[in-house]
C-alpha cells in the first residue's frame, strides 16, 4: 500500500470550515448583528491550557467570533468559579461558555459542568448534551474532539455504517462521548481502556481504529489490521518532537487512511468549538435570522 495512503488532512479540512464559519458571521454582521461571543474561563497557569487557550481565542479572532479571557488565580475556590458562570449564564450577549480542562485539584469538574447553561455549552460535556448524544436526540452540542472526528471521516467519505470501530481510550473528553457518536452512526464499537485486558486482539479487529490515551507511540504496526483507517488523537511532547499515540511512520503504509500528528485531529477539535459556538449564536438571535 505504499503512497497510496489517504492522509486525513485536518488542518486544510479545518480551513475550509473556518472560511465557511467566517463567511456566515460576516453575512450577520452586514445585516446590523453583533458578533457571536465566547467566554473562556481559565484557572491557572497549566502551560499546556495556556497554550490550547491562545489558540482557541486566536482562532475565533479570525472567523469574527469575539472571546472574552476570564483568566483566574490558581487558588480562586468552586463557590468563586461558580458564582462567574451564573454572571456568564445570564449575559444575552454572551452565546457559549467553555470552562478549560483540567481544573486545579481543589476544585470538583463535575460542580463546574453542571452549572454551565447546556445552551452556552459549547464543550458539550453538560449531562443534558451528553443525554441528547446518546439518545441521538437533535439539538444538543457534540463534544468538539468526537465531532471534529465526525467531520473529517464524513469529508473523506469513510462510511462507518456496519464497521468494526475500536477506539482505545475510555475518557470524558474524548472516548466516551466518541463511542456514542460512533453508535449514531450505525458502527459496531468496542472501546478499550486501561483494565482491557488484550488491545491487539482488539485492535487488529478494527476496521477504523482510534487512539485516544495519550501515550506516545501506543499503537505499533503490528497492532493494526491492513487496510484499517487510523485516527490518532493523542499528543505528547517528548524531547523536542511532538508525538501521537500512533507510530506514524510504521503504521502509515498499512494502513488505507491516517492522520498526521499534528496536523490531524487537533484543529477539527478547535473548528468544532467555533462550529459549536456559532450554533448557539444562530439559537440566541432566533428563527427570524436562520441561514
Amino acid at each position: 500500500m505504499e503512497g497510496s495512503t489517504i492522509i486525513l488532512d485536518g488542518k486544510a479540512l479545518s480551513e475550509n470550515i473556518r472560511q465557511k464559519i467566517k463567511e456566515e458571521i460576516q453575512s450577520y454582521i452586514a445585516k446590523g448583528l453583533r458578533q457571536p461571543c465566547l467566554a473562556v474561563v481559565l484557572v491557572g497557569d497549566d502551560p499546556p491550557s495556556v497554550v490550547y487557550v491562545r489558540n482557541k481565542r486566536k482562532a475565533c479572532e479570525n472567523v469574527g467570533i469575539k472571546s472574552l479571557l476570564y483568566h483566574l488565580p490558581y487558588n480562586t475556590n468552586l463557590s468563586e468559579l461558580l458564582e462567574l458562570i451564573a454572571e456568564l449564564n445570564a449575559k444575552e450577549d454572551v452565546d457559549g461558555i467553555l470552562v478549560q480542562l483540567p481544573l486545579p485539584k481543589h476544585i470538583p469538574m463535575e460542580d463546574v459542568i453542571l452549572a454551565i447553561s447546556p445552551k452556552k455549552d459549547v464543550d458539550g460535556f453538560h449531562p443534558e448534551n451528553m443525554g441528547r448524544l446518546l439518545g441521538r436526540l437533535e439539538g444538543g452540542f457534540i463534544p468538539c474532539t468526537p465531532l471534529g472526528i465526525d467531520l473529517l471521516l464524513k469529508h473523506y467519505q469513510i462510511d462507518l455504517k456496519g464497521k468494526d470501530v475500536v477506539i482505545v481510550g475510555a475518557g470524558f473528553i474524548v472516548g466516551r462521548p466518541l463511542s456514542a457518536l460512533m453508535l449514531w452512526r450505525d458502527a459496531t464499537v468496542s472501546v478499550c481502556h486501561i483494565h482491557t485486558k488484550d488491545i491487539k486482539k482488539y485492535t487488529l479487529e478494527a476496521d477504523i481504529l482510534i487512539s485516544a490515551t495519550g501515550v506516545p507511540h501506543l499503537i505499533k504496526e503490528d497492532m493494526v489490521k491492513e487496510g484499517a483507517v487510523v485516527v490518532d488523537v493523542g499528543i505528547s511532547k517528548v524531547g523536542d518532537k511532538i508525538l501521537g499515540d500512533v507510530d506514524f511512520e510504521a503504521v502509515k503504509n498499512k494502513a488505507y487512511a491516517i492522520t498526521p500528528v499534528p496536523g490531524g485531529v487537533g484543529p477539527m477539535t478547535v473548528s468544532a468549538l467555533l462550529l459549536n459556538t456559532l450554533q448557539a449564536y444562530r439559537r440566541n438571535l432566533g428563527k427570524e435570522h436562520q441561514p
